[in-house]
Order: C-alpha cells, then sequence, then structure tokens
C-alpha cells in the first residue's frame, strides 16, 4: 500500500469513528484429541482390481454416533474372495464425527486361506484408522486402494 492510501483509509476510519482495535490473538483450531470406535462387517473380492462392501457404526467418546457404509477398492497383484465379520477400528486424531468420514490410503499384503486375520492401519490427512479383524475366504497379494467411510 502506499503511503497516501494508507493515509486516506486512517482518515476515512477516524473521521467516521469506527475504528477498532483488536487485540492480535492466535487462531487456535479445535483440539483433535477425541477417539472413535469402528465395528464393521465386509465382504469383496479381488482380482487385479480389488472391491468390498460393507456396514458398521461409529462411536465416538463424546456420544456421537452414527450408522456407516465403508467400501474399499483398489488395485494391485491379488486374487481373492473374503469376508470379515466383526471387525474393529480406533479412529484417532479427531474432532467431531465429520473428522471421520471420508477415504483413508490403504496399502498392504494379503495372505489368507480359510480362516483368516487382519490388522492394518489407514491414514486420511493426520486422522488414523487402525482396524483389525477376522474372517473366512481367500485372499492373495499386494495391493493398494482405498478405504472409504460414508454415510448410507
Amino acid at each position: 500500500m502506499s503511503k497516501r492510501t494508507l493515509a486516506l483509509a486512517a482518515a476515512l476510519l477516524l473521521g467516521t469513528g469506527t475504528l477498532a482495535i483488536v487485540p492480535a490473538m492466535p487462531a487456535h483450531a479445535a483440539e483433535a484429541n477425541l477417539k472413535c470406535h469402528l465395528d464393521f462387517s465386509l465382504s469383496g473380492w479381488s482380482a487385479i482390481y480389488k472391491h468390498a462392501e460393507g456396514s458398521g457404526t461409529v462411536r465416538c467418546d463424546n456420544g456421537q454416533q452414527a450408522a456407516v457404509k465403508i467400501a474399499i477398492v483398489g488395485g494391485g497383484l491379488t486374487a481373492g474372495k473374503y469376508r470379515i465379520d466383526h471387525g474393529t477400528g480406533d479412529i484417532t486424531h479427531v474432532r467431531d464425527l465429520d473428522d471421520v468420514f471420508g477415504g483413508y490410503v490403504q496399502a498392504g499384503a494379503e495372505a489368507g486361506v480359510v480362516k483368516s486375520g487382519t490388522v492394518q492401519v489407514l491414514t486420511k490427512g493426520t486422522t488414523s484408522l487402525a482396524l483389525a479383524g477376522h474372517g473366512e475366504g481367500i485372499n492373495l497379494g499386494v495391493s493398494v486402494g482405498r478405504f472409504t467411510i460414508s454415510r448410507p
């Protein structure tokens, strides 16, 4: 800003009596220290392309909860068909329930025959999702994908 423009703006503000002095205060985002819990079931298949769908419930420590839809899509060198019943997940670094929704990056190596289990940690920005589950099926390979939690 030029000196003339600055002086003119100050004169206008002083002349109208609308000059307000606002103390400089740092802006704080809401603390992301809430923890939420996911209970889910899903089934899927893979043959180079990986696809799974399911549903569940998210419950947060502050009392918020929601029914959710889960989708996994991705690709890699995979083959198989599987089902996970009674899966669980812990979602951390959350401000409120809305932070849970969206896509999480997923990468992993799978090897399971008949009864198998899985443990994965996924991220979405600073939000983390740790999944655990057991189920049935056959799945073998290495893949990358997206684990999405959405409203039904």
